[in-house]
């Protein structure tokens, strides 16, 4: 599969995301549009806009670090604005819209820099939500501000006790708490998208795994188990939940409906690339782990399931594929990235 092949079939629209097109009102824009899900989300956006024959304008934000990007989204009919928006120049001269999905944040690189993560995860949604009172918003955020749950458990409901370990996982919650402060103080609409772990072939959990045992590196099984999600699926979720947006700012827990063994994962990679695997350290009787029943319950299940992205990964690392070069560390259980 080529690069080109799988964007084309991430970004493919399911009937229920046309059709929820046909129904939506205004123009979306995409704040934080650069990183790992950014493009794949807003032109997933453009198409079930075109085949919905919707005039609704996808409009992605961000610093573009790379200058090739723009073009690839605008050819599918995105329209793209450069702005930092932690400059308040550059976020004042944002357009009006009605509807925004946020995904601006800030994880690797927090130890060491952590005030650099507060002013991104903490301060900047507060300017964001005070320029845009009028919108609706869906916000995304992280399964890590749970607590570690047991692995017998299901994982956490969205009515789970927030207990966040770390720096960075603070900073999530605090995310979520500012935008559910101007929520109520503005009256917007807003949605809490809480992802664990969304998989391309490029990157992610699989992508971590498979690429260690087909070169030989040892895979940690400490963290025991993990949830993850198609990133074709969690784009559509992200923007069907515009729909589901209410006052005061409500979470949905988004991930698959497995709780997967990383050391079962990691055998089967190996037996699908003939591989040796090498485990380390221990499982642990917890792990970050989401139920996402909830959404489930609205969205149905994944249309890609964990057997199928785990044949897809293998054959990707075996052909030579390009990698993103963003390890997710699931293995971390100190919570410091």
């Amino acid at each position: 599969m080529t690069e080109q092949a799988l964007l084309e079939m991430m970004t493919q629209p399911s009937p229920q995301l046309v059709d929820f097109f046909k129904t939506l009102k205004g123009d979306i824009m995409v704040l934080g549009a650069g990183g790992k899900m950014g493009p794949s989300l807003c032109i997933l956006a453009a198409r079930a806009a075109k085949e919905a024959g919707s005039n609704t304008r996808i409009i992605a934000v961000s610093r573009f670090s790379d200058s090739k990007l723009p073009q690839q989204l605008n050819a599918y009919g995105v329209e793209t604005l450069s702005a930092d928006l932690m400059d308040d120049a550059a976020l004042a001269a944002l357009p009006d819209v009605d509807n925004i999905i946020y995904m601006v944040g800030r994880k690797f690189g927090t130890t060491g820099a952590e005030h650099l993560t507060w002013a991104m995860n903490v301060y900047l949604p507060g300017r964001v939500a005070q320029r845009f009172p009028k919108s609706r918003f869906v916000v995304f955020s992280s399964g890590n501000i749970y607590p570690f749950m047991p692995i017998t458990q299901g994982g956490a409901r969205e009515d789970t006790p927030l207990s966040p370990v770390g720096e960075y996982a603070t900073t999530c919650l605090g995310r979520e708490r500012i935008f559910t402060y101007f929520s109520q103080q503005n009256n917007t609409p807003m949605a809490i998208y809480r992802l664990n772990y969304a998989i391309d072939l490029r990157y992610g959990v699989l992508y971590d795994i498979a690429s260690a045992i087909w070169e030989g590196r040892s895979v940690s099984v400490n963290m025991g188990c993990f949830n993850c999600i198609w990133q074709g699926d969690a784009n559509e979720w992200a923007l069907r939940l515009l729909e589901h947006c209410e006052v005061p700012a409500k979470p949905y827990n988004i991930t698959g409906p497995e709780i997967i063994s990383i050391r079962q994962t990691a055998l089967e990679f190996g037996r699908l690339l003939g591989r040796d695997v090498k485990l380390t350290g221990e499982e642990s009787t917890q792990a970050l782990l989401n139920n996402a029943s909830a959404t489930h319950k609205m969205f149905g299940y994944p249309r890609v399931g964990v057997a199928q992205m785990m044949e897809m990964v293998a054959d990707w690392v075996k052909g030579g594929g390009v990698s993103l070069g963003k390890p997710t560390h699931f293995e971390t259980t100190d919570g410091k990235y």
